[in-house]
């Protein structure tokens, strides 16, 4: 089965492609085919990943996958949230993931509450009308570290701490990382739901 994956990020298509390999699910990202980003203008994780999965769907004709994902700080009310990607930009910086690790360094000096949790919301359909998408959420709790440790991952990795391990997740190896991560945690969810509702044999 081709599913488009509604991102045009190399590090989320390379996580979620090993994580729905099982199932002999083929992910495509929307760039390889041509389609443009859609807006983002929720507040939510499953808002937008409803919009950006159904966007897909409409434009591509396949069963999309759809994940929205952030970084929620507690001592900033969960913010950045759903902004996550743009967030070094408020304060000057590129988007980009580096910028936005600076950034989030600089803002967290001299703060003592360091709880912090990467959440992702995975949406599926089957087609962009779909009455029932599949929504499946994981969430990543740790603390936000005084600097960058490990050179593993992309985003916030290197920055979020896992007191169960006592690393950042950008030190973790992949299979370990796929399995505790806030998008490992929501595929695995994702991954029994398709069984049960697009897979299931009578």
């Amino acid at each position: 089965m081709k599913l488009v994956l509604a991102s045009n990020n190399k590090g989320k298509l390379a996580e979620l492609q090993a994580l729905f390999a099982p199932l002999g699910v083929e992910l495509v990202r929307q760039a390889d085919l041509g389609i443009p980003e859609a807006p983002e203008p929720h507040k939510t994780f499953i808002e937008n990943a409803l919009a950006k999965a159904r966007h897909a769907s409409q434009v591509s004709g396949l069963p999309a996958l759809a994940d929205d994902a952030g970084l929620c700080v507690e001592a900033f009310g969960g913010l950045p949230g759903v902004d996550t990607a743009f967030y070094a930009t408020q304060f000057g910086y590129e988007k980009g993931d580096d910028n936005n690790v600076r950034a989030l360094l600089e803002q967290m000096q001299g703060i003592t509450d360091r709880r912090a949790a990467l959440v992702s919301t995975l949406v599926a359909l089957r087609s962009a009308d779909d009455p029932e998408p599949l929504v499946a959420s994981g969430r990543a709790a740790g603390l936000i570290t005084q600097e960058r440790i490990g050179d593993q991952g992309f985003g916030f990795d290197p920055v979020l701490l896992l007191p169960p391990f006592g690393k950042t997740f950008a030190q973790l190896p992949a299979e370990v990382k796929n399995a505790n991560s806030h998008r490992g945690k929501a595929a695995q969810q994702m991954l029994a739901l398709m069984r049960e509702r697009w897979f299931a044999t009578a």
